[in-house]
């Protein structure tokens, strides 16, 4: 079974942070190679962990193979790393829609459009890989994520930020509920009719309720990703509180995980949830793979368990992986300077993706879970993405198939 984590091609727009009154502006530091001057570039240092990240799930030892630093990488990087990609995937959305102000009227309508053909190019584009390698591949949840966030692009953050809390105390008592009722009969009698379901092993019900990824316990993270783009992140003070708000809720989700399901949290988060291996508790909204769970296993926090503990705490970690990003970014040019690379690997985090499927593909490596007993393989991978999006970036704006996304496009300007 291949569970795979998220990453999202961007082509973002200058961001610039207008003087305060009364102060000198500061002196700009040169982007790197590739990269358009005044981007975030603390979102693409924050993309390239999460492919890294993703890089160590599929191909890197299994968390029961490892012990020490090894084993907390690993756990770090399973589960976080899907979140971060779906965090970012919501910023990415109002980077197309209008980052601190909404378009509107036209503009507003063409951006719309460039969000809906996206979501399709990529449920298009997941369908195909699941065809190809089997099991689980996100971009075709993904396509999901981005309709069903339209028609809250234009809303603030404060707002989103609200939505967002909503959606992570309810969705996965939601998702309980419903699986529970939701009989194998039924299940099948819908499959039966699912378009989706005859071409791979994802259907319809598995991208809304079902589902590894499924929508209803993981639109929480997108929101919150739509929320903090709202912001001034390049601003101190923001940067500041948002430090402190990711601190609180990471320390707070898990902390209270731990002191109301006792040993059951702590095995959930050594043994990594439902994502590793199949073993942990069952999972409430983020797959389906094992057979419903007990109700007091709602406490748990593990990766993947999509409990409210977990969206929770996984949004807290994915805001401070955002944020220590921005501010070592804009305020340590010399580590901007040496960091190019890995910021390259950012800007192409899609072709990152699909292109470790490809080269799994060629050299006979099996796609999925990894079950290997070495970090050599893993950290192959990651130098070969160094060097190939290094190298690209010198040459080309976008990477291979981000500039195929965004020439899909195009015809968003023909909306009137």
């Amino acid at each position: 079974m291949t569970h795979t984590q998220p990453p999202h091609e961007t082509t973002e727009p200058q961001e610039h942070s207008p003087p305060r009154p009364g102060s000198s502006p500061e002196p700009s530091v040169p982007a790197p190679a590739g990269v358009a001057p005044g981007r975030l570039i603390g979102l693409d240092v924050a993309r390239a962990l999460a492919v890294f990240g993703m890089y160590i799930v599929h191909i890197g030892p299994s968390l029961s193979a490892t012990d020490g630093v090894g084993s907390w990488v690993r756990y770090l990087a399973d589960g976080h790393s899907s979140v971060l990609f779906a965090t970012l995937a919501g910023f990415s959305l109002m980077l197309i829609a209008g980052r601190r102000e909404p378009k509107t009227g036209l503009a507003g309508r063409q951006a719309r459009a460039r969000i809906v053909i996206r979501a399709v190019v990529l449920l298009v584009l997941g369908t195909a890989l699941a065809m190809e390698y089997g099991g689980v591949i996100i971009l075709a949840f993904y396509g999901v994520y981005f309709l069903l966030a339209l028609p809250l692009v234009r809303l603030r953050a404060g707002t989103l930020a609200l939505i967002a809390a909503g959606l992570a105390l309810v969705a996965p008592q939601l998702a309980f509920a419903l699986k529970s009722l939701l009989s194998e009969s039924v299940q099948q009698s819908v499959n039966a009719y699912d378009p989706l379901k005859a071409l791979c092993d994802v259907g319809v019900l598995d991208l809304l309720l079902t589902g590894f990824y499924p929508a209803l316990t993981w639109m929480p993270f997108v929101v919150a990703g739509m929320a903090l783009a709202r912001l001034d992140l390049p601003a101190s003070a923001v940067q500041w509180r948002l430090a402190a708000l990711g601190a609180a809720l990471t320390v707070a989700a898990y902390g209270m995980s731990l002191l109301l399901a006792g040993k059951n949290a702590l095995r959930s988060m050594a043994e990594g949830g439902s994502s590793s291996a199949g073993s942990g508790p069952a999972s409430f909204g983020s797959g389906s793979f094992g057979a419903q769970g007990a109700a007091s296993d709602l406490l748990s926090a593990g990766p993947h368990s999509g409990t409210t503990f977990d969206i929770i705490g996984s949004v807290g970690v994915a805001i401070l992986v955002i944020v220590s990003a921005t501010v070592l970014m804009g305020r340590l040019p010399r580590l901007r300077r040496l960091s190019k690379p890995i910021i390259a690997v950012g800007t192409m985090s899609l072709t990152a993706y699909v292109g470790h499927f490809l080269v799994q593909s060629v050299v006979g490596m099996p796609t999925g879970e990894s079950s290997q007993v070495s970090w050599v393989p893993v950290l192959t991978f990651i130098l070969g993405a160094i060097v190939f999006a290094a190298v690209w970036s010198r040459f080309f704006r976008r990477g291979p198939l981000e500039s195929l996304l965004n020439a899909a496009t195009k015809p968003a300007k023909y909306v009137r």
